[in-house]
């Protein structure tokens, strides 16, 4: 990587020789960032925007606000922004680890993953659904936003590894394994240890990515489990949406040694914004138990009304109100970003910011703001030709790498 100061080294020049005012300065540095941006195939490996899609009454073309109902990905914040797309999560929260429990998340996942491809096809003229790493590219130059599917927690796959063939019939590119407790494939980090690791179920399912060309996703699983994901798995790796322990050290975070040994690996971290993630929040017992109270009266908020959503926003305002917590900034992003960079070169690392799926932090708090990451890395010095492979090349390189291993068919 060539680090050169580009946009910082044009704006010095020009107010040496203009004597334009700061502000001019720092307007001229904006908008040449945000033409760079707008030139790049910007993709997020982490959307969890489909549990929207079943909602009563949300449209992914209408504005929302994520202060009145929770929502931080749509189109017109999409375009604002300058976000071509990503991977759409099907994500199924853990639960009894029994053969009914395990059909229901079966059944809950396929319909969340047919809800996906109604909204592209209900849309077609906004969206594109991309099945190869090469559609990505094509959709983006109709003048479409790109959307590729991916597997949160394999939970529904449990019952019978082979299930995830169907996945990958519907559109399945990327899959994890765990999520935030342990389950019949692997260790989450953060539960107990149960299989160190992969569980034998687990070893199948990756034999079973590598055969169909589905990529492996190590976030949210254990340190053990991304060890034997990268020595088991003949594709690079990714960790979807994750960030490093040497910055602040959470169980769901990665430290050095494992960013280096996936980065030799070929594989790929993509930073999140996840604010606990990212900086120490120290828990309030009565802020949780009140928030606890509240999600067990609200149930199922994916079945709210407008009216519902609203109530329940007001509410968990007053409980943010009365008990606030410090919320990570835009900084404090950046500083796990520049040291995965630092630690596993641009070639490694990309963004997954965790938006409607509990991520966001001051300064970057929806769609609008994914840009600000352009403008931030080119003040750090990183190139456009870097930027390309932070926002997409790295992880259509990995799939381009699955589909080039899998089994052929026919």
């Amino acid at each position: 990587m060539t680090r050169i100061p580009l946009l910082a080294a044009v704006s010095a020049l020009a107010l040496a020789f203009t004597g334009a005012s700061s502000s001019a300065q720092a307007a001229d540095t904006g908008a040449s960032a945000r033409k760079i941006h707008e030139s790049l195939l910007t993709l997020d490996t982490h959307l969890d925007t489909p549990a929207n899609f079943g909602r009563p009454g949300w449209d992914i073309l209408d504005r929302h606000d994520a202060a009145k109902d929770g929502s931080q990905i749509d189109y017109p914040r999409m375009v604002e922004g300058g976000l071509d797309g990503g991977f759409f999560a099907i994500y199924t929260p853990q639960g009894p680890r029994t053969p009914e429990a395990t059909r229901a998340a079966r059944d809950a996942a396929l319909i969340r993953g047919v809800e996906i491809r109604e909204m592209v096809a209900k849309h077609g003229d906004k969206f594109g659904l991309a099945l190869k790493a090469d559609d990505a590219a094509t959709i983006a130059a109709q003048g479409k936003r790109v959307v590729f599917m991916s597997i949160e927690n394999s939970y529904p796959i449990d019952g019978d590894v082979t299930l995830l063939s169907s996945f990958y019939a519907l559109g399945v590119r990327i899959s994890g394994l765990a999520h935030f407790k342990n389950n019949d494939m692997a260790d989450s980090a953060t539960d107990k240890p149960e299989w160190h690791g992969l569980s034998p179920l687990g070893k199948q399912f990756v034999a079973e990515a590598n055969r169909l060309g589905v990529v492996l996703d190590g976030s949210h699983s254990s340190d053990d489990v991304l060890d034997q994901l990268i020595a088991l798995s003949k594709t690079p790796v990714i960790l979807t949406h994750s960030g490093c322990k040497a910055v602040f050290d959470h169980p769901r975070n990665v430290d050095d040694a494992r960013i280096k040994a996936l980065a030799d690996s070929g594989g790929v971290i993509q930073v999140d914004a996840y604010s606990s993630y990212l900086i120490d929040t120290p828990k309030i017992p009565e802020r949780e138990a009140a928030m606890a109270a509240l999600m067990a009266k609200v149930g199922a908020r994916n079945k709210m009304t407008e009216e519902q959503r609203a109530a329940f926003m007001a509410e968990r305002n007053a409980i943010d109100a009365k008990w606030p917590v410090t919320k990570a900034t835009f900084q404090d992003f950046m500083n796990h970003l520049n040291h995965a960079l630092k630690v596993a070169g641009v070639d490694h690392v990309g963004i997954g910011i965790d938006f409607d799926g509990g991520g966001g932090v001051t300064g970057l708090n929806d769609a609008s703001d994914y840009w600000k990451i352009s403008q931030a890395l080119l003040n750090e010095g990183y190139t456009k030709a870097d930027l390309e492979k932070i926002w997409s090349g790295n992880v259509l390189r990995l799939l381009r790498a699955a589909e080039a291993a899998k089994a052929p068919t026919g």
